[in-house]
């Protein structure tokens, strides 16, 4: 048996899924981009006329995605020291890794959970950093 959660406060999906799914005592968030809830907004993405990426800012987007990460898992009954394994996709491993590893380590320096960071050519929307987490939750 499971159960599906959407958070208020964190952006709406892009396509028919749930924020979070709870499995037992496991939740896990479907992925997680960096856009704000009730807009289309990216923090810290610039784009053309076309919706084709000019520039970005790495760390706004870092920033934005543990937010609405944090959103998910507290919105959804867990927290974020309760987060067990998250998967990291990055559109550019070279350039952003660094950065991206460097703010990973401010928001995961009390819990350690396991970490696949994986380089991608795109994802669904123009941000160039998506989360997949797993959490535990708490049984009711």
């Amino acid at each position: 048996m499971s159960e599906e959660f959407d958070s208020p406060r964190a952006p709406e999906p892009v396509g028919l899924y749930p924020h979070a799914r709870r499995v037992g005592d496991l939740l896990f968030l479907s992925g997680v981009g960096p856009r704000e809830r009730g807009s289309k907004k990216i923090p810290g993405v610039e784009l053309n006329d076309d919706g084709e990426i000019v520039s970005y800012d790495i760390e706004a987007q870092c920033r934005s995605v543990f937010q609405n990460v944090r959103f998910i898992v507290e919105d959804a009954g867990s927290s974020w020291d309760q987060i067990v394994d998250v998967t990291v996709y990055l559109t550019n491993m070279k350039a952003d890794f660094s950065i991206y590893n460097r703010i990973y380590a401010e928001y995961f320096s009390d819990n350690r959970p396991c970490r696949t960071t994986v380089e991608i050519t795109s994802l669904p929307t123009p941000i160039a950093i998506e989360l997949k987490v797993i959490a535990t939750i708490n049984q009711t």
